[in-house]
C-alpha cells in the first residue's frame, strides 16, 4: 500500500520538474519561486522535524541547529573551493589563447570558447551535489510514508498527502538547482527522475530497514542548512540580478506561503 501511494509522489515530482523546464522565458520568476519554496521547506518543514527528531543538545544548543549551521557553512566552503578550482583551470586555458590566433572575422582568441560557467563562479558539481541531497531527502520522505503506514492506514494517508503535496516543490527545485549551475539538460532530467523515484524506493525499503530517529533528525538539520545557503546565496540573488521586479519578489513570497499551506493542511 505504501509503495502504491508513493507513486503519487513520483508523478508530482515529475510535474514540478516539467514546470521548471518549460518556463525558461520567465527564468527570473522560476528562480524567485524556487527560492521561496526552498525557504519554506527549510524553515517550516525540515527544521521543525529535525528539532523534534534529533532531541539532544550540545552545550545548550539543539544538535539539529548545530548541524544546520554546519550544513550552511559546508555548502559555502564546498562551493567556494570548487569555484576557485574551476576559475584557476579556466585561467590556465585562457593564457595560451591570449597569444594565439584569432578566429576569422571575430575579435576574440581561438581558445575563448572555454566554459562560460567559469566566469560566473559557479561549479556544476555544486548543483549535482545539491540535487543528490534532494534525492536523498525524497527517499526519506518515502521512508516516512512507509513508517506511517506501519502505524496505521489513516496516519499513512496523512503523511502521504503531505509528501505528495510538497514533492512538486522538490521536483521543481531539483531541476532548477541542477540546471542553474550549468549542467546540461540530460543531467538535469536524470536527477529529476532519480528524485521522482526516490520516494517509491524509500517506501519499499521500510519493509527491510528502520532508520534511527535521532540520525534522521540530524540529517534533516544538516540538509536544511545547505539548502538555505543555496537559496539565500545563489538562487534568490540570481533571480533578482537581471529582473529586480516586484513579480519576482511575489513569486518568492508565494513559494514560502505554499509550503506553509501544505504544512498546515498536513498537521
Amino acid at each position: 500500500m505504501a509503495v502504491f501511494v508513493a507513486l503519487g509522489a513520483f508523478l508530482m515530482t515529475l510535474a514540478g520538474g516539467w514546470t521548471a523546464q518549460h518556463v525558461t522565458d520567465r527564468r527570473h520568476l522560476v528562480l524567485g519561486l524556487a527560492g521561496g519554496l526552498m525557504l519554506g521547506v527549510v524553515g517550516l518543514d525540515l527544521l521543525p522535524e529535525a528539532l523534534e527528531a534529533a532531541g539532544t543538545e550540545v552545550f545548550g544548543v539543539p544538535a539539529a541547529l548545530l548541524l544546520f549551521v554546519a550544513g550552511f557553512l559546508l555548502a559555502h566552503l564546498v562551493e567556494r573551493l570548487l569555484a576557485a578550482r574551476r576559475a584557476a583551470h579556466g585561467a590556465e586555458e585562457h593564457v595560451p589563447a591570449a597569444a594565439g590566433p584569432e578566429h576569422p572575422g571575430h575579435g576574440h582568441p581561438a581558445h575563448r570558447s572555454a566554459d562560460a560557467r567559469i566566469t560566473d563562479g559557479r561549479a556544476p558539481e555544486v548543483g549535482l551535489t545539491a540535487a543528490a541531497a534532494m534525492v536523498f531527502h525524497s527517499a526519506m520522505d518515502g521512508v516516512a510514508i512507509g513508517a506511517a503506514f506501519q502505524v496505521g492506514g489513516g496516519m499513512g494517508l496523512a503523511v502521504a498527502l503531505a509528501v505528495i503535496a510538497h514533492d512538486f516543490a522538490d521536483g521543481f527545485n531539483t531541476y532548477t538547482l541542477t540546471s542553474l549551475y550549468g549542467n546540461d539538460r540530460r543531467k538535469a532530467l536524470a536527477m529529476l527522475f532519480a528524485d521522482a523515484a526516490a520516494p517509491v524506493a524509500g517506501a519499499a525499503s521500510t519493509t527491510f530497514v528502520t532508520i534511527p530517529e535521532q540520525l534522521l533528525g540530524g540529517y534533516l538539520g544538516f540538509f536544511g542548512g545547505a539548502l538555505l545557503y543555496l537559496a539565500a546565496a545563489e538562487i534568490l540573488p540570481e533571480a533578482h540580478h537581471e529582473h529586480p521586479a516586484r513579480s519576482t519578489l511575489l513569486c518568492t513570497v508565494a513559494g514560502a506561503a505554499f509550503i506553509w499551506l501544505v504544512v498546515g493542511l498536513a498537521s
